[in-house]
């Protein structure tokens, strides 16, 4: 939602990523994924770094109306997408897998609010990273 250029992001929604989070990280080696460690060790390591940044971004966006992650930071995100080829299609699977995760971590938690809050904290993360992806050359 947005009001006057800034998305509106309410203290519920805020609520609803920073509890769920809270639940999740203390169970975090337990959340398994069908993809064995030993065939991608960076996909764990990149799925806590997505969950961090889009419960930082819920707050953010409560807070300011926007995310706010350091320039330095959007453009080495920006960059590292760019060169490993990642395309809208790649953001929306993980978007996927990202409500997928946490309505399984939090089955007596998820509801429709809290899908809506961790996707509109997801969608404007994506949107800042890819403001920073530059096209392949």
């Amino acid at each position: 939602m947005e009001s006057e250029g800034k998305i509106v992001f309410t203290e519920e929604q805020e609520d609803l990523v920073v509890k769920s989070w809270s639940v999740m990280k203390k169970n975090s080696a337990d959340l398994d994924s069908p993809i064995p460690a030993e065939q991608n060790p960076k996909l764990k390591p990149h799925a806590m770094s997505v969950f961090v940044m889009c419960c930082e971004s819920a707050v953010q966006l409560r807070k300011t109306g926007k995310v706010t992650v350091r320039e330095t930071t959007l453009k080495r995100l920006g960059a590292n997408h760019s060169k490993y080829g990642v395309v809208d299609e790649h953001f929306e699977v993980a978007k996927y897998a990202l409500l997928e995760t946490i309505k399984e971590a939090v089955p007596e938690m998820w509801s429709p609010e809290m899908k809506a809050a961790w996707g509109q904290a997801y969608d404007h993360l994506v949107a800042a990273i890819k403001t920073e992806m530059k096209p392949s050359q």
